[in-house]
């Protein structure tokens, strides 16, 4: 049976055109990777796999619902999970309703080890996306680091 994880709604500074635009082709998260980390990964437009502490794993992108929502399955990871973004229009044209949806089959060890955090990591994603529109800096994140991925993106 699978385990269902909802994250929170965060409003994007972003209209839903832009932040699906930026999630729709996998090679983009690729690119925002520190140089030293890219070459554990790999993407082309529908899927992207990396390799963790020895293990593979990927997802593959399974629907595309323009400017709304894009929808993700695992493709050679240890677990099945698949993954729903959703780019919700408000009021705002220039901004975005977004979360993410998260169905799992963990085993009864897999979800005693890492149940309870998977809803905290999709909170963290929704919130360092609405930091980072916004202009702030994401939670947790070393503004040393930052600055060194800029210099290597030559911002």
């Amino acid at each position: 049976m699978a385990n269902e994880y909802n994250s929170k709604h965060g409003i994007v500074s972003k209209s839903p055109f832009e932040l699906y635009m930026a999630f729709v082709d996998m090679r983009n998260f690729v690119n925002m990777l520190p140089e030293d980390k890219r070459s554990m990964v790999t993407a082309d437009y529908d899927s992207i796999s990396a390799t963790v502490q020895g293990f593979n794993i990927g997802a593959r992108v399974i629907n595309r619902q323009p400017y709304s929502r894009i929808d993700l399955e695992d493709n050679g990871a240890p677990l099945h999970f698949n993954v729903s973004l959703y780019f919700d229009a408000t009021t705002d044209p220039g901004k975005t309703e977004f979360y993410i949806k998260l169905s799992a089959e963990l085993n009864f060890m897999m979800k005693m080890m890492i149940g309870s955090k998977l809803k905290d990591a999709l909170d963290k994603i929704v919130d360092g996306l609405v930091a980072v529109s916004e202009g702030r800096m994401p939670e947790g994140v070393d503004p040393e680091m930052i600055e060194k991925l800029k210099k290597q993106q030559g911002l």
